[in-house]
């Protein structure tokens, strides 16, 4: 039997959305109570938020080392001596460059579009910003569990009335080990999803309520690493943006790298997930880049930290989803509230999160959790700046689909034509099907590479190497939570058509083509323990078989740089 939690709103994920609705959510109400004993009229009861994040600790599945958007810190907090600690910044932004790289050199880019200026922002850890947000939340009174995974929305006569916690304690058949304990079902007015990119809860919401967007979503992976580095290499609030090498001209992306506090360098490679070759690898791209000759004089001597990546939202405005219904809320990189220009959507999920409050608040006072009511979240946003950043790039990213130099074009006539370009809206695929098959892309007799980079271990590193540096941990006796609905397909017309690009794709080592000794014939393995919990394989499947479900609770990356 099911133990049941009655509350008023249950918010699945603690990131910068989520714990921003929580704690701005009780900031209202009490505002709102207080001008009424002035003003009259009824106050509203301080509502029960609990907040559930399937990570052991707040932070430990946010990467660390992130440009913050400071317009929302001002929007925020106001009054930010009022605070009980300040913001964990690491550093003010001073100096804002981009290069484009060829293998062996870097050439300044002369124009930056004003909107793409970083000068004056600031640099965070995000795994401590998150911990900081948790802090003021929890002192507000929302009750945030960690280690908890959402795993099940509960619906009743079509609306969402709470979602339901993951089992723990299960093995690999699916049977209770004597550790085990039932999920909890946790029934609330309103739910709001801030899982963050493709969250698997929205995901099913948005398939099973048609919720998507005009344009299917696009998405990145990014692969980050974070250094020790040798004093002064490169000073805390310098930013240097790339493009080019190592990707190729078909392959939109880019590398970051941002300098943080006590001699630490975060560095990382987005890479578009729109790309033609099915042998396309994040992670080993990642290892090439850090062998250019820029980037390794600056890596001379340094020690790695950590190792982390995560899909980035890429669509933009044309692929934004109906984010409300009866009893339901999306917020954040759930929402694809992303900037891709500008590489930015922190300060677009933590004002989603206020907006969000606020039709809640309206909802608890009218005591009317229905549509319309909640629809009121989907006008606050198309009038707030979030709608007002979104909209002069609602093009950008769909423009790259055929090619860097193309997408460039489009860039510079999007700039002058307030984002409408050629159309007045781009039209996009899904990211998988834009993979060509081996046959397609490659010459006949093209070596397949092998499934992992080498790596020397001091510069450069394989998967398994990394994912240590991930500081990720699952319990291996539970069931695998990546379910393949057809897994025939992996060993016949997956190896033929596109040479298994789960072994490249996967910046963890997850997928593997091992050969089955009784047949004699290679067969997937899934080492699930490994996965970072980045999701690119529910999104480049090229068959659509594989779904990433929440793994028991706790598991997963612990990122945070404390």
């Amino acid at each position: 039997m099911r133990d049941t939690i009655e509350v008023d709103v249950a918010i699945v994920g603690a990131g910068p959305a989520g714990l921003t609705l929580a704690w701005y959510l009780k900031k209202l109400v009490q505002q709102h109570n207080q001008n009424i004993e002035k003003t009259g009229g009824s106050p509203v009861p301080d509502p029960q938020i609990i907040v559930l994040e399937k990570a052991a600790n707040l932070g430990a599945h946010s990467l660390s080392g992130a440009v913050l958007d400071t317009r929302i810190l001002t929007e925020l907090f106001p009054n930010p001596q009022d605070l009980p600690t300040p913001p964990p910044l690491e550093a003010q932004i001073t100096s804002d460059s981009i290069y484009y790289l060829t293998k062996k050199y870097k050439f300044p880019v002369l124009f930056v579009p004003p909107k793409m200026h970083n000068r004056g922002f600031q640099l965070i850890s995000l795994g401590k910003f998150v911990k900081w947000m948790g802090q003021l939340a929890e002192q507000a009174g929302v009750e945030i569990f960690a280690g908890f995974a959402g795993t099940e929305l509960l619906t009743e006569q079509g609306r969402i009335v709470g979602v339901r916690t993951g089992d723990a304690g299960v093995d690999k058949q699916g049977q209770p080990k004597p550790s085990f304990q039932a999920g909890v079902d946790i029934k609330a007015k309103v739910v709001v999803l801030a899982e963050g990119t493709r969250g698997h809860l929205t995901k099913q919401l948005i398939e099973q309520q048609g919720l998507q967007g005009i344009n299917p979503m696009c998405y990145a992976t990014g692969v980050k690493e974070v250094w020790e580095l040798k004093d002064g290499r490169f000073p805390a609030g310098k930013v240097v943006h790339t493009m080019g090498w190592p990707l190729g001209s078909h392959q939109f992306g880019g590398s970051f790298l941002y300098g943080l506090s006590q001699n630490r360098l975060a560095l990382g490679l987005v890479v578009g997930l729109d790309y033609k070759d099915p042998f396309t690898d994040p992670h080993r791209l990642l290892q090439e880049f850090k062998q250019h000759p820029y980037v390794k004089q600056l890596l001379e001597g340094a020690k790695l930290e950590r190792y982390g990546a995560k899909t980035i939202p890429e669509g933009g405005y044309w692929s934004l989803p109906k984010s409300f219904g009866p009893g339901f809320l999306v917020i954040g990189d759930s929402a694809s509230l992303v900037n891709v220009m500008r590489l930015k959507g922190i300060h677009l999920a933590m004002k989603s999160g206020m907006l969000a409050a606020e039709t809640i608040l309206d909802a608890l006072q009218k005591n009317d959790v229905g549509e319309a009511t909640l629809s009121q979240y989907a006008s606050k946003l198309e009038n707030s700046w979030i709608r007002q950043e979104l909209w002069p790039v609602r093009n950008f990213r769909q423009g790259f689909h055929h090619g860097f130099w193309t997408g460039m074009f489009h860039t510079a006539l999007q700039i002058i034509t307030g984002g409408r370009g050629l159309w007045g809206r781009y039209p996009s695929q899904k990211d998988h099907q834009i993979m060509s098959k081996v046959a397609a892309f490659h010459k006949p007799g093209t070596p397949q590479p092998t499934m992992s980079y080498p790596g020397d271990k001091v510069l450069t590193f394989d998967k398994l190497t990394s994912v240590y540096f991930s500081g990720t941990t699952h319990e291996e006796n539970q069931p695998c939570h990546l379910k393949l609905s057809d897994t025939s397909l992996c060993s016949t017309r997956c190896t033929q058509e596109y040479g298994n690009p789960c072994q490249y794709f996967c910046p963890a080592q997850v997928y593997e083509m091992v050969e089955d000794a009784s047949t004699g014939q290679k067969k997937l393995q899934i080492n699930f323990t490994n996965c970072v919990h980045c999701k690119t394989c529910d999104i480049m499947d090229p068959y659509e078989i594989i779904h990433w479900t929440a793994p028991e609770g706790g598991g997963g990356p612990a990122y945070h740089i404390l």
